[in-house]
């Protein structure tokens, strides 16, 4: 179940190319959309940052703005590509009776039992899988068991995945999630030069005749 986050807002007349000025004195633009009229709002930049730490994308957030509250999850947040300032953020506001879709990060636990006789180790093929659940049953990671690789050949799909109570698996079940590999050794490259190595004897000594020959 997520946490619940709250965050004061103030409401935004500001918009288009004016928003700069936002930036500038700390306030950081914003919009709220998706059960009404969207909602022009600005945060805080500090407290902003602290709330996206925080939230992720899968954690309740409430901002009450004037004197109303939203719910929200964070949908989009757009930073400058250099710096990495905080441009804007997009919340969406959520029906606590309506299930939603969010990713999930996939977290491994345990150790495969090739990995424990030191044959190699067990690799993620996927970063996240599509979750669906009402919104107070969101979760921002999924475990991912190495256990259940037992020998080399065995693979975890998502279809292996155990799900929290109330959510709802959305990728398709028969995706690869986990693997074994073999470690790799490293081989020695000889390169041609290094094989090839002439006899004393058959290395012809080019004289000032023949490097003339060579001279055009």
């Amino acid at each position: 179940m997520s946490d619940r986050i709250h965050i004061t807002a103030e409401p935004r007349t500001v918009t288009g190319k004016k928003v700069k000025r936002l930036r500038r004195v700390g306030m950081i633009p914003a919009v709220i959309y998706g059960r009404s009229e969207p909602i022009h709002i600005q945060l805080e930049n500090l407290a902003l940052r602290r709330l996206l730490r925080q939230a992720g994308t899968t954690n309740l957030v409430d901002i009450a703005v004037a004197d109303d509250s939203r719910t929200v999850l964070v949908r989009d947040v757009q930073s400058h590509v250099t710096r990495g300032d905080l441009i804007h953020v997009d919340f969406i506001e959520v029906d606590m009776k309506v299930k939603i879709a969010a990713e999930a990060e996939l977290v491994t636990v345990g150790q495969s039992a090739p990995a424990a006789e030191g044959l190699g180790v067990a690799t993620l093929t996927l970063r996240s899988v599509e979750i669906e659940s009402l919104p107070d049953d969101l979760v921002a990671e999924i475990e991912v068991d190495l256990t259940k690789i037992e020998t080399p050949d065995d693979v975890i799909y998502a279809r292996d995945l155990v799900m929290p109570k109330g959510v709802a698996l959305l990728t398709d079940p028969e995706t690869t999630v986990a693997r074994f590999e073999y470690e790799k050794l490293e081989e020695e490259v000889v390169s041609e030069e290094e094989a090839f190595v002439p006899a004393a004897d058959s290395v012809e000594v080019v004289g000032k005749d023949k490097e003339e020959e060579f001279e055009d």
